[in-house]
C-alpha cells in the first residue's frame, strides 16, 4: 500500500470513528432525555397521589383508588372526589401549562429571562382581573373570562410593538419588561382605592391559588391542554431550529414568521387559560425551563420536560403551602418564596455567560 493510500485509509478510518462518536452522543442524549422525562412523569404521579391522601383527614390509597373508579366511600367520594381530585389535577395541567408556554419563550427568544411571568403577559391577566373585582365588582367565571382577555390583550400588544422595525427577541423582552411594570403600577393604584374586601379576594386571585378549585375550572384547562400540549409538541424541532436563529431555521425548513406566530399564540393561550383557572402561579413558567434544561442536557426539546417540572412545581409548592408551614398559604406565595431567589441567581449566570437555556 502507498503512503497516499495508507492516508486516505486513516481519513476514511478517522471519520468513521467521528460519525460512531456523534450517533453514540446523540443516543446518549436521547437516552438521558427519557429517562428523565419518566422520572419527571413518576414524581407528578407520586405528589397526586399523596395531594389525594393528606390533608384534614388521611384516607388509604385503596379508599383513593375505589373514589377514582366511581365507588361510593364514605367520607371519601366527597372529601376526595369533590376537594382534593379536582385541585390535584388543576394543579398538573396548570402547572403543564405555565411550564411548557415558559419554555416556550424562553427558548424561542434564546433568554431565560423571556418568561410570561417576567415580559408582562401575566401582569396583563392579574391587571384585568383585578379591575374587574375592584372597579366591575364582578366574581368568579367572568373574573376569569377578563383575565384571560387581559392576557391576549397584553401579549399582542407587547408583540405588535416589538415587531416594529423587524422582530428582535432583545427588545420584546424589553418592551414586556416596561409593560409589566405598567401594569403592576395599575395594580397597585386599584388596590388603594379598593374595599377591604376587595383587597382580600383581588391579592388571593393575584397571587395565585387553588383554593377555588372545582370540576368547573378543570374543564376548559383540561380542553386548553388537550388542544394546545400536542399542538406544541407536534412542532418542538422547528422550536428548536427557531433558537439557533431565523436564518439557520429558515435554511432548515422552517418558515420562520408562520412558525413564531403559531408558538406565540399556542403559548399565549395556555398561559392565558391556567392563569384564568388559578390566578398567575409566581415564577412556575419562568423556573421549569432552565431547571428541565439542567435535567435533561443539550440536544432536545425541553417542551415536555418543562411542563413536567411546571407540575412538580405546582403540586409541591401547592402540599407545602397547605401542610407544612404551620399555617396554609396559596401556592403562588411559595413558589414566590422559591423563584425570587432564583431569579437573582439566573440574573448573574446570564451576565456571566449569556442568554442560552
Amino acid at each position: 500500500m502507498s503512503a497516499t493510500e495508507h492516508t486516505l485509509v486513516r481519513a476514511e478510518e478517522s471519520a468513521a470513528a467521528r460519525t460512531a462518536r456523534v450517533i453514540a452522543g446523540r443516543r446518549a442524549r436521547h437516552r438521558r432525555h427519557a429517562l428523565v422525562t419518566v422520572a419527571l412523569a413518576v414524581v407528578v404521579l407520586a405528589l397526586f397521589t399523596v395531594a389525594l391522601m393528606v390533608g384534614n383527614t388521611f384516607y388509604p390509597l385503596d379508599e383513593v383508588i375505589r373514589v377514582i373508579l366511581g365507588e361510593t366511600v364514605p367520607g371519601a367520594s366527597f372529601t376526595v372526589g369533590d376537594l382534593r381530585l379536582p385541585r390535584a389535577i388543576l394543579a398538573i395541567l396548570a402547572g403543564l401549562a405555565f411550564g411548557m408556554a415558559g419554555v416556550t419563550f424562553q427558548t424561542m427568544l434564546r433568554n431565560p429571562l423571556a418568561s410570561p411571568d417576567i415580559i408582562g403577559i401575566s401582569h396583563g391577566a392579574g391587571a384585568a382581573a383585578v379591575f374587574g373585582i375592584v372597579v366591575l365588582s364582578l366574581n368568579g367565571p367572568m373574573v376569569s373570562l377578563l383575565a384571560l382577555a387581559g392576557a391576549l390583550v397584553t401579549a399582542l400588544a407587547i408583540y405588535l410593538l416589538a415587531i416594529k422595525g423587524g422582530f428582535a427577541g432583545a427588545r420584546l423582552i424589553l418592551i414586556g419588561i416596561g409593560v409589566a411594570a405598567m401594569l403592576q403600577s395599575v395594580i397597585a393604584y386599584l388596590l388603594s382605592r379598593a374595599a377591604n374586601w376587595d383587597i382580600q379576594t383581588a391579592m388571593q386571585w393575584i397571587t395565585g391559588s387553588l383554593n377555588n378549585a372545582s370540576w368547573e375550572r378543570v374543564l376548559p384547562m383540561a380542553i386548553a391542554a388537550v388542544v394546545l400540549v400536542p399542538l406544541l409538541l407536534t412542532q418542538g424541532r422547528a422550536l428548536g431550529a427557531l433558537q439557533l436563529g431565523d436564518d439557520s431555521a429558515a435554511g432548515l425548513g422552517v418558515r420562520v414568521g408562520v412558525t413564531r406566530v403559531v408558538f406565540i399564540l399556542g403559548a399565549v393561550a395556555l398561559l392565558a387559560v391556567a392563569t384564568a383557572a388559578t390566578g398567575p402561579i409566581a415564577f412556575v413558567a419562568f423556573m421549569a425551563g432552565p431547571i428541565a434544561a439542567r435535567l435533561t442536557g443539550p440536544g432536545a426539546t425541553l417542551l415536555l420536560p418543562s411542563g413536567l417540572v411546571g407540575a412538580v412545581l405546582v403540586l409541591a409548592g401547592d402540599l407545602i403551602g397547605q401542610f407544612a408551614l404551620g399555617t396554609r398559604y396559596p401556592v403562588g406565595v411559595v413558589t414566590g418564596v422559591v423563584g425570587a431567589p432564583y431569579l437573582i441567581y439566573l440574573l448573574i449566570r446570564t451576565n456571566r455567560t449569556g442568554g442560552s437555556l
